[in-house]
């Protein structure tokens, strides 16, 4: 197993990528913080069932990445446990599409606040963890829009450029306390983000992959697991994209 012996804290776990990953850290090993945006029932019994098939501690945070007093207890809540933090993945984020001319303050600050700002914050109170070893690894959810652009997402498309940026820098910082930093940047994933595009959008964006079909997100998370593992230990500040040769 890639992660056996591993404590990985995950954001965005409810669906998408955050719960493939989850699931995914689950059956290579690793113990999970498993953080949500708000309590919910079905994941509570999900992850407890995923925890016993994989003989893996799962515990969920619940907190608001819109208040900096609820992200900054839920880092307490992971330091007093009392585990060393081998692995932090950066996945919970949010699109809200619109082009320039309509696009709001409110759009522009609120994606922002979730994608880039929030998750700033709760990776500086992690690494801190990180630190009193020496060692860990940082994860970031870009998206390939951060490095391509892409029409009507102007603010998506900053906040995962910022992300990128973020990652490359923190790369050189925390380089020389052992820890490393990487991104990963998904094509169109069959996610419930994507269920909403118009289907001129979808074929035109899948006409110019290699692999002309939608990603799975357990793809995703089957390229974060190896990068969260030590068979990646001599990569740090890059970013991967996950699309399928999209713009090849």
């Amino acid at each position: 197993m890639l992660l056996a012996g591993k404590t990985a804290v995950i954001t965005g776990c409810l669906q998408g990528i955050g719960k493939s990953t989850l699931t995914t850290f689950a059956r290579q090993g690793a113990n999970l913080f498993a953080c949500i945006q708000h309590e919910d029932a079905d994941f509570l019994t999900f992850i407890e069932k995923l925890g016993e098939e994989h003989n893996v501690t799962i515990t969920p945070v619940c907190f608001d990445m819109l208040d900096d007093a609820s992200i900054k207890q839920a880092a307490i809540t992971i330091q007093k446990a009392k585990q060393p933090v081998d692995i932090l993945v950066n996945v919970a984020g949010v699109a809200m599409d619109a082009l320039f001319p309509m696009m709001t303050m409110d759009q522009l600050q609120k994606t922002f606040s979730i994608n880039f700002f929030s998750q700033m914050i709760f990776t500086q109170y992690i690494t801190r963890l990180m630190l009193r070893n020496k060692s860990g690894c940082v994860l970031n959810i870009a998206s390939i829009s951060g490095l391509d652009g892409n029409v009507g997402q102007l603010a998506y498309s900053a906040s995962k450029a910022a992300m990128i940026a973020a990652t490359k820098t923190l790369s050189a910082e925390l380089a020389p306390q052992g820890i490393r930093v990487n991104a990963v940047a998904p094509g169109v994933i069959q996610t419930a983000m994507t269920e909403n595009l118009p289907e001129s959008v979808l074929s035109g964006k899948l006409s110019t992959a290699a692999i002309p079909r939608l990603g799975l997100a357990e793809e995703v998370a089957n390229t974060l697991c190896w990068l969260a593992s030590d068979a990646a230990n001599y990569v740090t500040g890059q970013v991967i994209r996950v699309d399928g040769g999209m713009g090849h």
